[in-house]
């Protein structure tokens, strides 16, 4: 797979320096006016407002980042059921998450620019379709088999749509980050792998160092790292994902605040500070941006922070 506008691989620009993402999707929606406070968060927009998803891509395109993390974190062939949605709908919405980022990626090439863009198919876990905060837990009394069944389908029909990369995210227990490596396979599209964690642990607890170890055979991922954790957690991880594996580091946390389940709602201060980009990067990050409440200001200042070091 390639970028919208070059024959350059990500795997390819990784290996040339470091990369940027894009920001929150969900708080630039929001900033944008629309209420999320659905079950289907952002996906529900897929179907009901898909011109304002490819605006928000098209803001991180815009501000600096090189890749758009699609909005197909919540979208799963489960959630879109309990909304009444069919199975070929629901196919075909995920395809469409797809489609809009690289409409935004055109429409950015026609703003003027030029650099490569690419196009990262979200694929988020299995706590994710709960929609009750489990993602931060992980634990599910589910098995890895059980796990791998529930993620290819809807991997299946975003691979067909063509992105560059899966953006396998917000892994909060390495069972789940095991069978996400076994539904990968065979699939044709590279991914990255990124657990969210507290400290040195993943959220279900387990070793970053076991969690990493997983991937770092794994043929076809292109990265490993963290997201949607707090920002000081992104350096000692950065160092575990690099000497584990020895493959390229993604790092996007979130703002630093905190996400209460039960209110669904940011609670606490932001403690993102861009000032902390040289030191990921010197650790070994090499594909690097935010994740909640990081917007596309703070992409801009990423990269410019990128490129003064």
């Amino acid at each position: 797979m390639t970028s919208s506008n070059t024959s350059l691989s990500l795997a390819g620009a990784l290996a040339d320096g470091t990369v940027v993402l894009d920001g929150g999707m969900s708080n630039q929606l929001e900033s944008a006016g629309h209420d999320l406070s659905d079950e289907l968060w952002s996906a529900r927009l897929l179907a009901e407002r898909p011109d304002a998803v490819t605006e928000a891509h098209l803001a991180y395109f815009l501000a600096g980042a090189d890749v758009a993390i699609t909005a197909s974190y919540q979208a799963t062939f489960e959630g879109f059921a309990r909304r009444g949605t069919g199975h070929h709908e629901a196919a075909r919405l995920l395809a469409r998450s797809v489609d809009l980022a690289r409409t935004a990626a055109r429409r950015a090439g026609d703003a003027g620019v030029a650099r490569p863009l690419w196009v990262a198919a979200s694929v988020g876990p299995y706590g994710a379709m709960l929609a009750d905060g489990a993602e931060y837990r992980g634990r599910y009394g589910l098995s890895v088999a059980e796990l791998e069944r529930f993620h290819r389908p809807r991997m299946e029909a975003l691979a067909g749509a063509g992105p560059d990369v899966f953006a396998l995210e917000t892994v909060p227990d390495a069972d789940e980050g095991a069978a996400l490596l076994r539904a990968v396979r065979g699939l044709g599209v590279p991914a990255w792998l990124s657990y969210t964690v507290d400290g040195m642990h993943t959220r279900a607890g387990q070793p970053l160092e076991e969690a990493f170890a997983l991937a770092a055979e794994a043929e076809e991922v292109i990265a490993v790292g963290v997201n949607c954790c707090a920002p000081q957690d992104v350096e000692p991880a950065t160092e575990i994902a690099a000497r584990v594996t020895g493959k390229p580091v993604v790092v996007y946390p979130n703002s630093g605040e905190t996400w209460d389940a039960e209110a669904r709602a940011w609670t606490g201060r932001s403690r993102f500070a861009t000032e902390q980009v040289k030191a990921w990067r010197d650790a070994g990050a090499r594909l690097i941006g935010g994740c909640c409440r990081v917007g596309p200001e703070a992409i801009a200042s990423i990269r410019q922070a990128l490129a003064a070091v």
